[in-house]
């Protein structure tokens, strides 16, 4: 892979994963500490991007395929979004900001099974692949970084909305490196509609098994980002070491994709690795329910960095092999919609409600908690063990 194509595809992987991780993991102390909204109210706000990739992935995949140049709807996209973020810093009520945060995420959601149709049109080679796939959690832990350092420097944490106006000012470089600097992806302009050739694929036994399996997981995800820092605390973990401990997660996830995802899909298969990175996951569920020792759990953030790495990104990489050239951008497009969309949406509820339902005297009872989504990872591994092919 020649140097410029590396930086272009690195670059647009780095900054669609640092607009996201600007906002995502801070805005709700904003929300439910200066705005005081309530927890149901911050559950919406957060739901709009998994609303959003319901539809939203599949339209962008459908006008990329078909109508427009790739790289011109993802910097449209940004910029748009760069618009609607600096107009979320400014809303203090919900019924102002679900709205402005909604629209922002029906143009975010679309942007992102575009970035990896780009990466896998210009790159075949697993091994490289994965050289631009890491930036994506690089991006994440590094932004997280410099708005702590921004805060600790400006004072600007109070408020809480620098991280609407950093994730703006990201979306418009975001926006422009995208318009310079990627490679002209011109649409097919087959005469079928490519967003039904995709959804064909799924008449392949084999590749819907991988669908709702994949959406399972996606939901049972959302006991980690729901669970995870409330019940370190209750562990005794001190809150001010929580994000970095689950921050772990993340420079595994880096490391893993650079010098192991190849080689697990070259000597185990692709089946194989998908099934280990589940496997990672239902460990993880396991440690928590055994709730000791605190050393443990904080090693085992380690294990939702292995299971993103070979089950979500190998996944992606498998749903782009069963397409044909003329429908990437739609099988993307449907898979994200599938997962990041009903999965994360879905899983959100179920997770708030298995969460709810073993709570007792305001405290959460986390070996049922998280016996729940064990049982779940079981069953779904037991699945790929039985059924998948590939």
């Amino acid at each position: 892979m020649e140097w410029k194509l590396y930086f272009a595809l690195s670059f647009a992987m780095f900054m669609e994963f640092a607009v996201w991780g600007a906002w995502m993991p801070v805005l709700a102390a904003r929300l439910l500490g200066p705005l005081k909204m309530s927890g149901k109210q911050t559950g919406w706000i957060y739901a709009t991007l998994p609303l959003a990739c319901i539809v939203s992935p599949l339209i962008a995949g459908l006008l990329s395929d078909k109508y427009l140049n790739t790289e011109w709807i993802l910097g449209g996209a940004h910029l748009i979004g760069a618009v609607l973020l600096f107009l979320a810093a400014r809303k203090t009520t919900f019924k102002s900001l679900f709205p402005i945060m909604l629209a922002y995420c029906f143009f975010y959601g679309g942007t992102l099974p575009l970035v990896n149709a780009v990466l896998f049109a210009n790159v075949s080679d697993v091994a490289d692949q994965g050289k631009v796939f890491l930036w994506a959690p690089v991006a994440w832990a590094f932004i997280g970084y410099f708005l702590t350092g921004w805060r600790w420097i400006f004072k600007t944490g109070e408020k809480g909305s620098d991280c609407l106006y950093l994730g703006a000012v990201l979306s418009i470089i975001m926006g422009v490196g995208c318009l310079v600097l990627l490679p002209a992806m011109q649409p097919s302009g087959t005469s079928e509609i490519p967003i039904l050739k995709a959804l064909a694929l799924l008449k392949s036994t084999n590749f819907l098994i991988f669908i709702i399996v994949s959406m399972v997981f996606f939901g049972l995800m959302q006991f980690y980002f729901l669970g995870t820092a409330p019940f370190m605390q209750d562990m005794g973990i001190p809150p001010k070491n929580v994000p970095a401990s689950m921050a772990i997660a993340q420079a595994v996830q880096a490391v893993a994709t650079f010098f192991l995802m190849a080689l697990f899909m070259d000597k185990l298969g692709t089946k194989w690795t998908l099934t280990i990175g589940a496997t990672f996951w239902l460990l993880l569920y396991i440690v928590y329910i055994k709730e000791k020792p605190r050393w443990l759990i904080v090693v085992c953030q380690s294990f939702h960095g292995m299971a993103y790495v070979l089950f979500v990104i190998v996944g992606q990489i498998f749903a782009n092999r069963q397409a044909t050239e003329d429908i990437q951008s739609s099988t993307q497009a449907m898979l994200f919609a599938a997962t990041t969309g009903i999965g994360l949406f879905l899983g959100t509820q179920f997770a708030g409600f298995i969460m709810d339902l073993f709570r007792k005297d305001g405290k959460f009872q986390w070996r049922k908690v998280f016996m729940v989504p064990a049982a779940i990872a079981l069953a779904c591994i037991l699945v790929f063990l039985l059924f998948l092919e590939a």
